[in-house]
């Protein structure tokens, strides 16, 4: 590989390692200068196979072997059992990653950070490698990330998203039912029947793959149920807004779990979805293309993805059709802005080159030309700019696929033609109107002495939860009541003890 360095990389470097000792200084410019090294990012997602992204690197390592010396290759995580592959991958600790994307809310980050899988950072690491990052990020978001006075990861802190759930409906056929859109699940329900029996299409065409989003978006809706993040990737354990301070499980107690399971057996006993929605071959059956094409009546997802991919998608593909979307909490008024680690990049515990992978971090989160490639492509051949100057895609050529969910920067950020715009800013208004901001972010929740019993709670809720979800029992009540006392067999009294001895303790050394 031919390595291109320039005197003004130099000089940047210079710049970058300014708050060093004079000795590491040299040292570390020495190495910058002397060995061309390639950094690892791992990220979830299947690998690209066309040459989109390949040609996007192309492009992208050009610019950081000009300043850095480094280039940057992509290690992809499949979706198929992901959570399992991934971790599995960081536990290797052999070298082969350098750059990890992760979450605390869905990616297990700080597990991984108790089993030693991710580098602790100084922070005169990062102040001298990836000096704007540190600038960038308050002190109070840096804390966030910190154990033990260490930084284990770089939050996503300065991107506004909504990745809370609801379902994306179609606003012509919900006025068409007599409904003024689709604000309770009372009104769904409605409006399903709508699609059923008049439109005659199933309503939705689920692969059953809903019931980690399903049954906590109905309980959401209706109490004011908090989740705690980073116990289980099943929502299973948090607070209400009205008392903070007390831990409590609504799959173990309380009424919505009930209610739930009595409207999942109406939706399937009315056909809302097919009879062997469990079982069958999920190949070639796709609700989300299906819905943008007028084929089906809702979409379950982010609200993200209804105004990033759906709205204008169904506009154009279906000719005077609108959407909505009933998001999960409206009828309560109950919705939490994400945990600022819903993504965020960590280095490698066995990095081989973790100087070299926070520069490259550095560059990917704020120079807008290596910006623009790892998000978007290569202007002028996979995008170019309307004359709105909205961003959009040259046709027939292959895009990227990098998944860069670790350090998106709304300064850097290119509107799209894809997004409604105007829509994100009406739902962001809607949103904060009520939002509130996760009250745990600065929690660690150790569960090294309930690991056993999490995994048990864990494995029920899968045995379960697909058929409450999807109305695959006979009488909903008794059900829940046997899968209750099953989770107190596997120990749930236990893990909601000790995560009350652990926010207790937060609270005691916050007052």
């Amino acid at each position: 590989m031919k390595v291109y360095l320039k005197f003004s990389a130099l000089f940047l470097f210079v710049l970058l390692l300014a708050s060093c000792e004079k000795a590491s200084h040299i040292d570390a410019e020495a190495d910058v200068k002397n060995h061309h090294v390639i950094i690892t990012y791992l990220t979830l997602g299947n690998k690209p196979r066309d040459s989109g992204t390949s040609e996007m690197l192309e492009k992208l390592n050009e610019r950081l072997n000009e300043l850095v010396n480094a280039e940057l290759e992509i290690t992809y995580i499949p979706w198929n059992n992901y959570q399992t592959v991934y971790n599995l991958k960081l536990a290797e600790k052999d070298g082969s990653v350098d750059l990890i994307g992760t979450a605390t809310d869905w990616l297990d980050a700080w597990k991984n950070v108790t089993l030693g899988n991710f580098m602790p950072l100084s922070d005169e690491m990062i102040k001298a490698y990836a000096p704007k990052t540190w600038e960038s990020v308050s002190a109070e978001h840096w804390n966030v990330c910190r154990s033990d006075g260490k930084i284990y990861f770089f939050p996503e802190d300065n991107f506004t998203q909504w990745t809370n759930h609801g379902f994306a409906y179609r606003m012509d056929w919900a006025k068409a039912a007599g409904l003024n859109g689709v604000h309770s699940w009372e009104d769904l329900t409605k409006y399903m029947y709508y699609v059923k029996d008049v439109k005659k299409l199933i309503p939705w065409d689920s692969d059953g793959a809903a019931s980690s989003y399903h049954p906590e978006g109905y309980i959401r809706s209706k109490s004011d149920y908090i989740i705690a993040d980073g116990i289980t990737s099943t929502n299973m354990f948090g607070t209400r807004k009205s008392n903070l301070k007390k831990i409590y499980s609504p799959f173990y107690e309380g009424n919505e779990l009930v209610e739930y399971a009595k409207l999942m057996r109406e939706w399937n006993n009315a056909g809302f979805w097919i009879s062997d929605v469990l079982t069958a071959d999920a190949y070639g059956r796709d609700n989300r293309d299906e819905f943008c094409r007028g084929l089906t009546g809702v979409e379950q997802h982010h609200t993200q993805t209804w105004y990033t991919q759906l709205y204008n998608k169904l506009k154009k593909n279906v000719p005077g059709a609108d959407s909505g979307f009933f998001w999960f909490g409206e009828e309560a008024q109950n919705v939490v802005y994400q945990t600022i680690t819903h993504g965020a990049m960590a280095v490698s515990a066995s990095s081989k080159h973790p100087e070299r992978a926070l520069m490259v971090y550095d560059l990917l989160r704020n120079d807008k030309e290596c910006y623009d490639l790892i998000n978007y492509g290569i202007e002028g051949y996979q995008y170019k700019f309307n004359d709105e100057g909205y961003r959009e895609p040259i046709q027939g050529v292959p895009g990227i696929t990098t998944n860069y969910w670790w350090g998106r920067n709304d300064l850097l950020e290119l509107r799209d033609t894809e997004t409604n715009w105007e829509v994100f800013d009406q739902i962001n208004e809607t949103y904060n109107k009520c939002r509130i901001d996760y009250p745990y972010s600065q929690i660690v929740w150790d569960l090294s002495n309930i690991t056993n019993e999490l995994d048990a709670v864990a494995d029920l809720y899968g045995q379960y939860m697909g058929n409450i979800s999807y109305g695959q029992v006979d009488n909903p009540a008794a059900y829940v009541a046997e899968f209750r006392q099953e989770l107190k067999k596997a120990g749930i009294e236990k893990i909601i003890s000790e995560l009350q001895r652990q926010l207790d303790s937060f609270y005691s050394k916050n007052n």
